[in-house]
Protein backbone atom coordinates (compact mmCIF):
# COMPACT_ATOMS: atom_id res chain seq x y z
CA UNK A 1 0.00 0.00 0.00
CA UNK A 2 1.39 3.05 -0.78
CA UNK A 3 0.54 6.40 1.43
CA UNK A 4 1.70 10.13 1.05
CA UNK A 5 0.91 10.37 4.80
CA UNK A 6 3.10 7.55 6.17
CA UNK A 7 6.58 7.28 4.08
CA UNK A 8 8.13 4.29 5.94
CA UNK A 9 11.00 4.14 3.00
CA UNK A 10 11.47 7.10 4.35
CA UNK A 11 11.68 6.88 7.59
CA UNK A 12 13.50 4.33 7.88
CA UNK A 13 16.58 5.74 5.46
CA UNK A 14 16.23 8.63 7.80
CA UNK A 15 17.08 6.75 10.86
CA UNK A 16 20.02 4.78 9.19
CA UNK A 17 21.37 8.10 8.62
CA UNK A 18 21.09 9.29 11.71
CA UNK A 19 23.39 6.22 13.35
CA UNK A 20 25.53 6.41 10.63
CA UNK A 21 26.02 10.57 11.34
CA UNK A 22 26.45 9.54 15.40
CA UNK A 23 29.29 6.99 14.82
CA UNK A 24 31.07 9.51 12.28
CA UNK A 25 30.56 11.87 15.17
CA UNK A 26 32.33 9.49 17.81
CA UNK A 27 34.44 8.44 14.96
CA UNK A 28 35.51 11.75 14.31
CA UNK A 29 35.83 12.95 17.95
CA UNK A 30 38.74 10.22 18.06
CA UNK A 31 40.47 11.42 15.80
CA UNK A 32 40.51 15.06 16.88
CA UNK A 33 41.20 14.09 20.52
CA UNK A 34 43.13 11.03 20.08
CA UNK A 35 41.17 9.39 22.55
CA UNK A 36 38.64 6.51 22.81
CA UNK A 37 37.18 7.23 26.02
CA UNK A 38 37.20 11.24 25.94
CA UNK A 39 34.61 11.54 28.90
CA UNK A 40 32.73 9.53 31.27
CA UNK A 41 29.97 8.72 29.08
CA UNK A 42 32.04 6.75 26.53
CA UNK A 43 33.32 4.47 28.98
CA UNK A 44 32.20 5.30 32.73
CA UNK A 45 34.66 2.57 34.15
CA UNK A 46 37.84 2.89 32.25
CA UNK A 47 37.39 6.62 32.58
CA UNK A 48 37.22 6.64 36.59
CA UNK A 49 40.29 4.36 36.48
CA UNK A 50 42.50 6.45 33.75
CA UNK A 51 41.68 9.42 36.15
CA UNK A 52 42.76 7.63 39.31
CA UNK A 53 46.32 7.13 37.16
CA UNK A 54 46.33 10.30 35.72
CA UNK A 55 46.30 11.51 39.46
CA UNK A 56 48.98 9.69 40.46
CA UNK A 57 51.41 10.33 37.16
CA UNK A 58 50.68 13.77 38.63
CA UNK A 59 52.05 13.37 42.06
CA UNK A 60 54.97 10.98 40.79
CA UNK A 61 56.09 14.51 38.38
CA UNK A 62 55.54 15.86 42.00
CA UNK A 63 57.72 13.49 43.45
CA UNK A 64 60.49 13.65 41.04
CA UNK A 65 60.92 17.10 41.38
CA UNK A 66 61.78 16.14 45.41
CA UNK A 67 63.92 13.27 44.90
CA UNK A 68 65.86 15.83 42.14
CA UNK A 69 66.07 19.07 45.52
CA UNK A 70 66.73 16.22 48.13
CA UNK A 71 69.51 14.50 45.94
CA UNK A 72 71.12 17.70 44.96
CA UNK A 73 70.96 19.11 48.79
CA UNK A 74 72.61 15.43 49.84
CA UNK A 75 75.23 15.77 47.03
CA UNK A 76 76.48 18.91 48.49
CA UNK A 77 76.82 17.45 51.43
CA UNK A 78 78.38 14.20 50.49
CA UNK A 79 81.11 16.54 48.45
CA UNK A 80 81.52 19.19 51.30
CA UNK A 81 82.32 15.73 53.85
CA UNK A 82 84.99 14.73 51.32
CA UNK A 83 86.40 18.06 51.11
CA UNK A 84 86.82 18.10 54.80
CA UNK A 85 88.05 14.59 54.94
CA UNK A 86 90.33 15.70 52.36
CA UNK A 87 91.37 18.83 54.38
CA UNK A 88 92.35 16.32 57.67
CA UNK A 89 94.05 14.13 55.81
CA UNK A 90 96.57 17.46 54.68
CA UNK A 91 96.27 18.54 58.53
CA UNK A 92 97.46 15.20 59.77
CA UNK A 93 100.44 15.35 57.21
CA UNK A 94 101.59 18.31 59.13
CA UNK A 95 100.42 16.48 62.61
CA UNK A 96 102.92 13.71 61.63
CA UNK A 97 105.75 15.97 60.66
CA UNK A 98 105.46 17.85 64.14
CA UNK A 99 106.19 15.19 65.83
CA UNK A 100 110.38 15.35 65.14
CA UNK A 101 112.81 17.53 67.32
CA UNK A 102 113.85 19.59 64.38
CA UNK A 103 110.95 21.12 62.93
CA UNK A 104 109.72 24.33 62.95
CA UNK A 105 106.38 23.94 65.44
CA UNK A 106 105.27 27.22 64.90
CA UNK A 107 105.32 27.40 60.97
CA UNK A 108 103.85 23.93 60.87
CA UNK A 109 100.91 25.13 63.56
CA UNK A 110 100.07 28.34 61.22
CA UNK A 111 99.40 25.59 58.20
CA UNK A 112 97.49 23.45 60.86
CA UNK A 113 95.44 26.58 61.88
CA UNK A 114 94.55 27.28 58.38
CA UNK A 115 93.23 24.10 57.28
CA UNK A 116 91.29 24.61 60.53
CA UNK A 117 89.39 28.02 58.98
CA UNK A 118 89.51 26.36 55.55
CA UNK A 119 87.30 23.80 56.67
CA UNK A 120 84.96 26.02 58.53
CA UNK A 121 84.60 27.68 55.56
CA UNK A 122 83.82 24.62 53.82
CA UNK A 123 81.22 23.43 56.57
CA UNK A 124 79.79 27.04 56.35
CA UNK A 125 79.13 26.90 52.52
CA UNK A 126 78.13 23.27 52.34
CA UNK A 127 74.68 24.44 51.71
CA UNK A 128 71.63 24.06 49.08
CA UNK A 129 68.29 26.34 49.04
CA UNK A 130 69.46 27.34 52.31
CA UNK A 131 69.52 23.82 54.04
CA UNK A 132 73.20 22.88 55.22
CA UNK A 133 72.95 19.11 55.98
CA UNK A 134 76.61 19.05 57.89
CA UNK A 135 76.20 22.45 59.83
CA UNK A 136 74.43 21.24 62.91
CA UNK A 137 71.36 23.61 62.18
CA UNK A 138 69.15 20.67 61.42
CA UNK A 139 67.55 17.86 63.04
CA UNK A 140 69.63 14.73 63.02
CA UNK A 141 67.28 13.61 60.11
CA UNK A 142 65.40 14.92 57.29
CA UNK A 143 62.90 13.36 55.20
CA UNK A 144 62.85 13.24 51.34
CA UNK A 145 59.69 12.29 49.75
CA UNK A 146 60.17 9.02 47.74
CA UNK A 147 56.72 7.65 46.52
CA UNK A 148 52.97 7.36 46.80
CA UNK A 149 51.89 4.18 48.11
CA UNK A 150 48.13 3.40 46.84
CA UNK A 151 46.08 0.19 48.22
CA UNK A 152 43.69 -1.63 47.50
CA UNK A 153 40.66 0.30 49.17
CA UNK A 154 42.12 3.48 47.20
CA UNK A 155 44.16 4.84 50.38
CA UNK A 156 47.37 6.80 49.50
CA UNK A 157 49.94 7.30 52.11
CA UNK A 158 53.75 9.14 51.50
CA UNK A 159 56.79 7.46 51.56
CA UNK A 160 60.48 8.77 52.61
CA UNK A 161 63.73 7.95 52.69
CA UNK A 162 64.95 9.24 55.74
CA UNK A 163 68.67 11.31 55.29
CA UNK A 164 70.71 11.39 58.79
CA UNK A 165 72.45 14.61 58.96
CA UNK A 166 76.13 14.34 60.41
CA UNK A 167 77.35 17.94 62.07
CA UNK A 168 80.92 18.69 61.15
CA UNK A 169 81.12 21.97 62.60
CA UNK A 170 83.96 23.09 64.50
CA UNK A 171 81.98 25.69 66.99
CA UNK A 172 80.34 25.07 70.46
CA UNK A 173 84.10 23.73 71.65
CA UNK A 174 84.64 24.88 75.55
CA UNK A 175 88.13 23.03 77.06
CA UNK A 176 86.70 20.93 80.01
CA UNK A 177 90.42 19.29 81.51
CA UNK A 178 89.07 16.45 81.40
CA UNK A 179 92.36 13.58 81.46
CA UNK A 180 94.89 13.48 84.32
CA UNK A 181 98.15 12.19 82.54
CA UNK A 182 99.16 8.42 83.73
CA UNK A 183 102.92 7.57 84.51
CA UNK A 184 103.58 7.40 80.63
CA UNK A 185 100.57 9.09 78.98
CA UNK A 186 100.90 12.41 77.58
CA UNK A 187 97.35 14.97 77.86
CA UNK A 188 96.61 18.35 75.79
CA UNK A 189 97.67 21.25 77.12
CA UNK A 190 93.88 21.45 77.85
CA UNK A 191 93.44 17.97 79.13
CA UNK A 192 91.15 17.48 76.78
CA UNK A 193 92.80 15.17 74.77
CA UNK A 194 95.97 12.14 75.58
CA UNK A 195 98.03 10.15 74.02
CA UNK A 196 99.33 6.46 75.80
CA UNK A 197 101.69 3.82 74.50
CA UNK A 198 101.35 -0.15 75.42
CA UNK A 199 104.38 -1.92 75.20
CA UNK A 200 102.81 -5.96 74.02
CA UNK A 201 103.47 -8.52 76.87
CA UNK A 202 102.49 -6.36 79.92
CA UNK A 203 103.07 -2.94 79.35
CA UNK A 204 100.75 -1.19 81.34
CA UNK A 205 99.52 3.01 82.08
CA UNK A 206 96.75 4.68 83.54
CA UNK A 207 94.67 7.98 82.83
CA UNK A 208 92.22 9.39 84.96
CA UNK A 209 88.89 11.36 84.09
CA UNK A 210 88.53 14.01 86.46
CA UNK A 211 86.38 15.65 88.46
CA UNK A 212 87.83 19.35 89.37
CA UNK A 213 86.85 21.92 87.40
CA UNK A 214 84.88 19.65 84.77
CA UNK A 215 81.24 20.37 84.58
CA UNK A 216 79.59 17.28 82.98
CA UNK A 217 76.15 17.77 80.69
CA UNK A 218 74.08 15.23 79.16
CA UNK A 219 75.32 14.67 75.59
CA UNK A 220 79.44 15.14 76.06
CA UNK A 221 81.24 11.72 75.04
CA UNK A 222 84.51 10.67 75.79
CA UNK A 223 86.18 8.57 72.68
CA UNK A 224 88.83 5.83 73.31
CA UNK A 225 91.04 4.88 70.22
CA UNK A 226 93.08 1.56 70.82
CA UNK A 227 95.28 0.54 67.69
CA UNK A 228 92.09 0.35 65.18
CA UNK A 229 89.34 0.03 66.99
CA UNK A 230 87.47 3.03 68.82
CA UNK A 231 85.24 2.49 72.10
CA UNK A 232 82.86 5.67 73.12
CA UNK A 233 80.87 6.46 76.24
CA UNK A 234 78.19 9.36 75.96
CA UNK A 235 77.26 11.10 79.31
CA UNK A 236 73.38 10.91 79.98
CA UNK A 237 70.95 12.60 82.52
CA UNK A 238 71.56 9.85 84.93
CA UNK A 239 75.24 10.22 85.40
CA UNK A 240 74.71 13.58 86.41
CA UNK A 241 75.49 13.00 89.99
CA UNK A 242 78.05 14.61 92.91
CA UNK A 243 81.50 14.79 90.56
CA UNK A 244 83.09 11.84 91.87
CA UNK A 245 80.23 9.61 91.08
CA UNK A 246 79.44 11.16 88.07
CA UNK A 247 82.92 10.35 86.79
CA UNK A 248 83.20 6.88 87.85
CA UNK A 249 79.76 6.14 86.33
CA UNK A 250 81.48 7.48 83.15
CA UNK A 251 84.72 5.66 83.58
CA UNK A 252 82.59 2.21 84.37
CA UNK A 253 81.27 3.19 81.05
CA UNK A 254 83.98 3.64 78.87
CA UNK A 255 85.68 0.12 80.67
CA UNK A 256 82.80 -1.34 79.51
CA UNK A 257 83.07 -0.10 75.51
CA UNK A 258 86.60 -1.11 75.90
CA UNK A 259 86.14 -4.60 77.32
CA UNK A 260 83.15 -4.93 74.08
CA UNK A 261 85.86 -4.04 71.62
CA UNK A 262 87.35 -7.76 72.52
CA UNK A 263 90.75 -6.56 71.96
CA UNK A 264 93.34 -9.86 72.40
CA UNK A 265 95.45 -9.42 75.50
CA UNK A 266 94.43 -6.10 76.50
CA UNK A 267 93.30 -5.94 80.17
CA UNK A 268 91.10 -2.97 81.84
CA UNK A 269 90.84 -2.13 85.27
CA UNK A 270 88.82 -0.04 87.42
CA UNK A 271 88.48 -0.04 91.10
CA UNK A 272 86.90 3.78 92.29
CA UNK A 273 87.61 2.98 96.03
CA UNK A 274 91.27 3.26 94.73
CA UNK A 275 91.41 6.61 92.47
CA UNK A 276 87.84 7.88 91.42
CA UNK A 277 87.74 8.09 87.71
CA UNK A 278 91.14 5.87 86.76
CA UNK A 279 91.49 3.54 84.39
CA UNK A 280 94.60 0.95 84.35
CA UNK A 281 95.09 -0.55 80.40
CA UNK A 282 97.79 -3.65 80.72
CA UNK A 283 98.78 -4.68 76.95
CA UNK A 284 99.29 -8.71 77.86
CA UNK A 285 99.31 -9.42 73.88
CA UNK A 286 102.09 -9.81 71.68
CA UNK A 287 102.08 -6.29 69.20
CA UNK A 288 102.45 -3.05 70.93
CA UNK A 289 99.33 -0.79 70.77
CA UNK A 290 98.92 2.36 70.95
CA UNK A 291 95.87 4.39 72.72
CA UNK A 292 94.23 7.92 72.79
CA UNK A 293 90.98 9.84 73.81
CA UNK A 294 89.35 12.54 73.57
CA UNK A 295 86.69 14.85 74.56
CA UNK A 296 83.78 16.73 72.96
CA UNK A 297 81.17 18.77 74.53
CA UNK A 298 77.27 18.15 73.74
CA UNK A 299 77.43 21.38 72.35
CA UNK A 300 79.94 21.19 69.80
CA UNK A 301 79.56 20.01 66.28
CA UNK A 302 82.01 16.34 65.31
CA UNK A 303 84.96 18.35 64.69
CA UNK A 304 84.64 20.75 67.46
CA UNK A 305 87.56 19.48 69.28
CA UNK A 306 89.29 20.54 66.28
CA UNK A 307 89.12 24.48 67.90
CA UNK A 308 91.44 23.22 70.60
CA UNK A 309 93.99 21.65 68.51
CA UNK A 310 97.32 23.16 68.09
CA UNK A 311 100.76 21.70 67.33
CA UNK A 312 102.73 24.61 69.34
CA UNK A 313 104.42 22.13 71.33
CA UNK A 314 105.92 18.65 71.62
CA UNK A 315 102.90 17.62 73.87
CA UNK A 316 100.21 19.12 71.95
CA UNK A 317 101.57 17.63 68.64
CA UNK A 318 101.10 14.08 70.19
CA UNK A 319 98.01 15.18 71.76
CA UNK A 320 97.15 16.14 68.09
CA UNK A 321 98.28 12.87 66.60
CA UNK A 322 95.36 10.97 68.69
CA UNK A 323 92.86 13.34 67.95
CA UNK A 324 93.27 13.58 64.57
CA UNK A 325 92.33 10.05 63.87
CA UNK A 326 88.68 10.41 65.30
CA UNK A 327 88.13 13.37 63.22
CA UNK A 328 89.09 12.01 60.15
CA UNK A 329 87.30 8.81 61.05
CA UNK A 330 84.05 11.18 61.67
CA UNK A 331 84.65 13.23 58.17
CA UNK A 332 84.77 9.72 56.52
CA UNK A 333 81.12 8.15 58.18
CA UNK A 334 79.97 11.48 57.51
CA UNK A 335 80.73 11.13 53.62
CA UNK A 336 80.11 7.27 53.33
CA UNK A 337 76.25 8.23 54.78
CA UNK A 338 75.65 10.80 52.54
CA UNK A 339 76.54 8.96 49.73
CA UNK A 340 74.64 5.79 51.07
CA UNK A 341 71.62 8.46 51.02
CA UNK A 342 72.54 9.93 47.66
CA UNK A 343 72.65 6.61 46.13
CA UNK A 344 69.09 5.52 47.58
CA UNK A 345 67.83 9.08 45.88
CA UNK A 346 69.52 8.10 42.94
CA UNK A 347 67.71 4.73 42.48
CA UNK A 348 64.34 5.75 43.69
CA UNK A 349 64.52 8.51 41.09
CA UNK A 350 65.13 6.45 38.51
CA UNK A 351 62.42 3.68 39.55
CA UNK A 352 60.23 7.10 39.76
CA UNK A 353 60.86 8.04 36.46
CA UNK A 354 60.12 4.51 34.78
CA UNK A 355 57.01 4.07 37.17
CA UNK A 356 55.50 6.97 35.40
CA UNK A 357 55.94 5.85 31.65
CA UNK A 358 54.29 2.17 32.53
CA UNK A 359 51.73 4.25 34.20
CA UNK A 360 50.93 6.67 31.22
CA UNK A 361 51.82 3.59 28.90
CA UNK A 362 49.06 2.00 30.98
CA UNK A 363 46.53 4.88 30.34
CA UNK A 364 46.89 5.33 27.00
CA UNK A 365 46.16 1.52 26.41
CA UNK A 366 42.94 2.45 28.19
CA UNK A 367 41.57 5.53 26.52
CA UNK A 368 43.71 6.15 23.67
CA UNK A 369 42.04 5.80 20.25
CA UNK A 370 43.47 3.03 17.42
CA UNK A 371 44.58 5.59 15.23
CA UNK A 372 44.74 3.50 12.25
CA UNK A 373 41.51 1.46 13.06
CA UNK A 374 39.55 4.87 13.55
CA UNK A 375 40.72 6.27 9.81
CA UNK A 376 39.18 2.92 8.04
CA UNK A 377 36.21 3.17 10.13
CA UNK A 378 35.95 6.91 9.03
CA UNK A 379 36.56 6.09 5.41
CA UNK A 380 33.76 3.44 5.29
CA UNK A 381 31.24 5.78 7.38
CA UNK A 382 31.70 8.42 5.00
CA UNK A 383 30.67 6.36 2.15
CA UNK A 384 27.49 5.05 4.39
CA UNK A 385 26.70 8.49 4.71
CA UNK A 386 26.51 9.33 1.43
CA UNK A 387 24.85 6.01 0.74
CA UNK A 388 22.10 6.99 3.56
CA UNK A 389 21.53 10.63 1.79
CA UNK A 390 21.24 8.93 -1.42
CA UNK A 391 18.89 6.32 -0.23
CA UNK A 392 17.00 9.17 1.69
CA UNK A 393 16.53 10.87 -1.25
CA UNK A 394 15.32 7.84 -3.01
CA UNK A 395 13.02 7.21 -0.12
CA UNK A 396 11.55 10.89 -0.57
CA UNK A 397 10.77 10.89 -3.85
CA UNK A 398 8.43 7.54 -3.89
CA UNK A 399 5.01 9.60 -2.99
CA UNK A 400 5.64 11.58 -6.52
CA UNK A 401 5.03 7.97 -7.92
CA UNK A 402 1.40 8.41 -6.32
CA UNK A 403 0.34 11.37 -8.80
CA UNK A 404 0.68 9.16 -12.13
CA UNK A 405 -2.22 7.34 -10.58
CA UNK A 406 -4.44 10.69 -10.98
CA UNK A 407 -3.34 11.50 -14.62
Amino acid sequence: MSSILTNNGAMVALQTLKSINNDLGKTTSMIATGKEVSSAKDNSAMWAISKVMESDVKGFKAISDSLNLGGSTVAVAANAAETVTDLLIDMKDKIVSAQQDNVDLSKLDADVQALKAQIGSVVGAAQFNGMNLIDGSQAATIDVLSSLDRDSAGGVTASNIVVNTNNLSTGGYTANDVFAAGTNSTVSTDADTFVMSLDQGGGSDEFTIQDGSTVWAAGDKISMRIGEDTASYTVSANDLLANTETVDMIASGLKNSIDSLGIAGLEVDFDPTTTSGQLTLTNNGTADLTSSGQFANAGSGGLGALAGLDITSSANAAAALSSIEGLIDTAIDAAASFGSSQGRIETQSDFVSKLSDSLKSGIGSMVDANMEEASARLQALQVQQQLGVQSLSIANQAPQSILSLFR
